[in-house]
């Protein structure tokens, strides 16, 4: 048994290395092709470009953030830092999806314009750098591809290089068109097209950002169907200061105030109960809790406290 377990421990420990392993190569992939298309962007003068570049440095924050978050949750929490450093991807995706907002700004700006002033862009170019970003994204595609169901990051990962190729595909078909047909309009087209597609995500980036600095409850936790069902279990007579919130992504945390009958706290019962409120909020909701506390008072405890209840 004891040989099993080892086992699975380092069939465990080396899963983590290999995920890890492989963030790292498609973040130095992305990085690598982020560094080429703001080269080709400035040579070739084009927003397609410009724009999958900004959608490209995004998308490498992206997967430094998951990359960290790899090593940061195995990092100890201090006195200082209780929760460690999770709250910095929450940080650093507010800052990643302004910037992306921004982009999108400047494309719309610049696009418009030039619609009535088209850039004279060359096709041979342009098409260079849009097949090495496919290329290397392909790559980074088959990197992430074994490992894109074994945890959150490789699943967010693999999304973020499958947006990335799409983006080097538009360039890609602007160079074919400017070669083929002489028609610059289709480059600021792409530009403004890949540029609406990154608004959206931009906005619900923040918007989840937003959420957790604010520590509004997990979006999939019904708070009201919580009161209820803790206040349905055995010997509770009132649930109340009952919060929630992500400290970050994958880690909702609860408090509350439980009320319990005076004969739970002399009959020596009280682990059981407690062990019943934590099973609750750990199985009973599409949210699973596994950091929840519970204060267990005497019914009309909370008289006493100076706060209102909530």
């Amino acid at each position: 048994m004891s040989h099993s377990h080892n086992d699975h421990d380092y069939t465990h420990e080396h899963g983590k290395d290999a995920g890890r392993s492989r963030l790292m190569i498609a973040f130095g992939l992305t990085l690598a092709m982020l560094v080429a298309e703001v080269i080709g962007a400035v040579l070739t003068g084009s927003l397609a470009l410009l724009v999958d570049a900004a959608h490209m440095a995004t998308d490498a924050v992206g997967l430094f953030m998951a990359l960290m978050a790899s090593l940061l949750i195995a990092r100890p929490a201090t006195s200082t830092r209780t929760w460690g450093l999770r709250r910095a991807e929450v940080l650093s995706a507010a800052a990643q999806s302004l910037v992306l907002l921004g982009v999108g700004v400047y494309a719309v700006i610049e696009g418009v314009s030039r619609l009535f002033e088209p850039a004279e862009i060359p096709s041979q170019g342009l098409l260079v750098f849009g097949v090495i970003g496919l290329v290397v994204n392909v790559i980074a595609i088959m990197v992430l591809t074994g490992g894109r169901d074994s945890s959150l990051n490789l699943r967010a990962a693999f999304l973020e290089v499958i947006n990335d190729a799409l983006g080097s595909v538009a360039v890609i078909v602007s160079a074919v068109v400017i070669a083929l047909t002489g028609w610059a309009a289709i480059d600021t087209i792409l530009g403004l097209l890949i540029a609406a597609m990154i608004a959206p995500r931009a906005i619900r980036i923040l918007a989840s950002a937003v959420r957790m600095l604010m520590e509004v409850s997990p979006r999939r936790l019904d708070m009201d169907r919580v009161r209820v069902h803790l206040s349905e279990g055995a010997h509770v007579r009132g649930v109340h200061d009952l919060h929630a919130t992500e400290i970050g992504t994958g880690l909702p945390v609860l408090t509350a105030h439980v009320e319990l009958d005076p004969d739970c706290f002399r009959s020596g019962d009280i682990d059981t109960h407690l062990d019943e409120l934590r099973a609750c909020m750990r199985e009973h909701f599409d949210v699973s809790v596994e950091h929840a506390t519970f204060q267990l008072e005497p019914i009309g405890y909370g008289a006493r406290e100076a706060l209102p209840h909530v």
